[in-house]
């Protein structure tokens, strides 16, 4: 392990998050709020550590190589430097009492989780709830994914593209361009792309262009901090409501797929399988929760009803968390429904967290191919995901994620109950964190927060915030020794 070089790169990182800073902190001055200096105190000492980092630490070999292992470092550890630094505004602020308040908060904002631990927004000064929200847009695509598309990379065999593919997430890692570099860049044009249209759409809607920005971060990183107490259900707007809906549906999407619609290849668009996996779910749980709740009385009248359930679903199935109405009141049945969305996830190659429907879709077909050997013992059944066979190992890996990402649910979930957690919400809480959803149940429902759980339990959700991202493998690698020793 080339310690030094991880940390040059990290430092790159962290001056990336310094920069940022620059934008909450012209709300601050504009508003002339008591936040100004916070968040002035922050970038400048994120800037300063980014910069000793990466100039010390500077390799003195420029030619030398990047591999996996530390790729991995350097993905895991930037995303802890960046929470770590991007907390400074809120520990200056004191609307954080401490420092595991402030670092959860940041790392469920890069992580794109959503879950907070402050109990009201609305008292919170503008560039304090600026940076909230925009730590969700930088870490949607990836803090990684970014850095990758900035940095300047004039040796071709510098190895970032290992980089670049410790952050992916999804079975598959799509190709779209030769060079990492490159695929970034697309991948992040399209993003803003995206996002800024639906930041023009919410203006048309009646939202202020400071609650526009914030909810267009939230919802194209399908992150889920809302500026309002009552989340989207503040704007009682079937517009507003039903436009967040569509673009939560859209960030759900492999970002690859819109490339290819870009370069006119709108066959491969519809034609892939996890996109209408994907798609099916998304409508399929919708009709299950509108017949449920509708005939519950949720709801004035059935489009009413039908917007909910739209709603409810897509923000689960996407990871993002926004909310209309406390879920908690609905029958059990749709509860349920919601409750299992909660392990879904987008497609891979989105901004969305969880399992991932390209997962779903591998597990699914190999079940069928085990089914159908039962019946015909002596067939050969090969697993293909559009049209294109998939190798076993892949299907192996797979597996083992699943049953990895189970068995770390299951386990927080029981470590949590120790911190005397209700069973319900410890359950929900592992859940969403480790799936990147943000709201649970009971306390930590919809309209609850997380700002009543033990300091260590709010690192350990944090650690499971990041494992979610990272999807497992990047970051648990990290904790085998050999990886460390040096060659």
């Amino acid at each position: 392990m080339h310690i030094a070089l991880v940390f040059h790169m990290i430092g790159r990182v962290v001056s990336i998050v310094g920069a940022c800073m620059v934008f909450p902190l012209l709300w601050a001055w504009h508003d002339g709020s008591a936040d100004l200096f916070p968040i002035l105190y922050g970038m400048l000492i994120t800037l300063a550590a980014g910069a000793a980092l990466t100039y010390f630490l500077r390799p003195k070999d420029d030619k030398k190589n990047l591999r996996a292992r530390e790729s991995f470092a350097i993905v895991t550890l930037g995303w802890i430097f960046a929470s770590f630094f991007g907390s400074l505004p809120y520990l200056f602020s004191g609307y954080f009492p401490t420092f595991a308040d402030a670092f959860f908060e940041t790392m469920s904002g890069f992580t794109t989780t959503g879950a907070s631990i402050l109990s009201t927004v609305e008292s919170l000064p503008r560039g304090i709830l600026f940076w909230r929200s925009m730590t969700h847009w930088l870490g949607g695509m990836g803090i990684m994914v970014l850095f990758v598309a900035l940095i300047r990379n004039n040796n071709s065999n510098s190895g970032i593209g290992h980089v670049y593919k410790a952050e992916a997430p999804g079975p598959v890692k799509e190709k779209i361009a030769p060079k990492a570099s490159e695929g970034a860049k697309i991948l992040w044009l399209t993003y803003i792309i995206l996002s800024v249209i639906l930041f023009f759409l919410l203006l048309l809607g009646g939202m202020s262009v400071f609650d526009a920005f914030c909810h267009t971060f939230g919802t194209m990183a399908t992150g889920g901090f809302s500026t309002k107490n009552a989340s989207i259900g503040f704007y009682d707007s079937a517009y507003i409501q039903w436009v967040i809906t569509i673009f939560m549906f859209l960030a759900g999407v492999n970002f690859s797929l819109y490339y290819l619609l870009f370069i006119r290849k709108i066959n491969n668009f519809f034609k892939n399988e996890e996109f209408r996996y994907y798609f099916f779910l998304s409508i399929g749980a919708t009709l299950l929760i509108f017949f449920n709740i509708y005939y519950a009385g949720v709801g004035s009248s059935a489009g009413e009803t039908l917007r909910y359930a739209a709603f409810t679903a897509v923000s689960t199935i996407t990871t993002t968390g926004y909310a209309v109405v406390d879920y908690i009141y609905w029958p059990l049945f749709a509860q349920g429904i919601i409750f299992l969305l909660l392990f879904a996830g987008g497609c891979a190659g989105s901004t969305s967290g969880s399992i991932k429907a390209g997962r779903f879709v591998i597990l699914i077909k190999n079940i069928k191919i085990e089914l159908s050997r039962l019946v015909h013992p002596k067939s050969v059944n090969s697993l293909k995901v559009n049209q294109r066979n998939q190798s076993d190992d892949l299907v192996r890996q797979v597996l083992q994620f699943f049953f990895i990402y189970m068995g770390i649910f299951l386990l927080s979930s029981v470590v949590l109950m120790l911190f005397n957690i209700n069973f319900d919400e410890a359950i929900t809480a592992a859940a969403t964190c480790l799936g990147n959803v943000g709201p649970g149940v009971g306390a930590v429902g919809p309209f609850g927060n997380y700002g009543f759980l033990p300091s260590a339990a709010k690192f350990l959700l944090s650690f499971l915030m990041l494992l979610g991202r990272l999807e497992l493998y990047t970051a648990l690698v990290l904790l085998s020794p050999s990886i460390w020793r040096k060659e």
